[in-house]
């Protein structure tokens, strides 16, 4: 049926991930709309989630292999970056998404990894809250930027604000967006520049 070990232990890790997104999509959908809170949730969730199922976890994160992700993979790193864009969108991102995608995806899986390696009772969760709080500090600013401030966060905002609109789609109420191509790309361009 999957034809040997390999496939075997994908599909596990397939299910893994789809228990994991389905706790995650719930968790969030209860917290108030503010995108950085959702953040520091979802750290929470990623690391519970691991120590709660670390043969699953072990199985989804920790036998990685380039160019073989099961596709609820793509779909955890996905739900990763409409968050973050979201964080960008209010303008309280420091770096562009792409770049904080990594740090966090990379900061929560190490934290994880590592609280599964120790024992349980010598596990110290302040760990995980500590570098959860460098992290995310890391990577957003403290309070919505007001008018005039920062102006890597504003062009990252306004960078995440495009994406969107190409990607997604703008809501109905607003018009496409009205550059060429070419246009988008040198205006993404200059913004991702301005962030720095």
């Amino acid at each position: 049926m999957f034809d040997d070990k390999d496939g075997l232990l994908a599909e596990l890790a397939a299910y893994g991930f789809e228990r994991y997104l389905a706790e995650k999509r719930e968790a969030l959908a209860l917290t108030p709309d503010d995108p950085v809170a959702d953040l520091y949730r979802g750290w929470d969730l990623h690391v519970d989630f691991g120590l709660r199922h670390p043969a699953f976890y072990m199985l989804m994160y920790g036998t990685v292999r380039p160019g073989r992700r099961p596709p609820a993979a793509d779909e955890a790193h996905a739900l990763l970056v409409r968050l973050l864009r979201r964080v960008a969108e209010a303008g309280r991102l420091r770096i562009p998404v792409g770049q904080a995608t990594r740090v966090i995806h990379a900061a929560t899986t190490g934290a994880t990894l590592a609280l599964i390696g120790e024992a349980p009772s010598q596990r110290d969760l302040t760990t995980s809250a500590r570098l959860r709080d460098t992290v995310i500090a890391s990577v957003t600013t403290g309070e919505l930027v007001s008018s005039g401030s920062d102006l890597a966060s504003r062009a990252l905002a306004l960078d995440a604000a495009l994406e969107t609109a190409l990607t997604i789609g703008p809501p109905v109420a607003e018009a496409a967006v009205p550059l060429r191509a070419t246009e988008t790309a040198l205006l993404r361009e200059w913004l991702q520049h301005l962030a720095g």
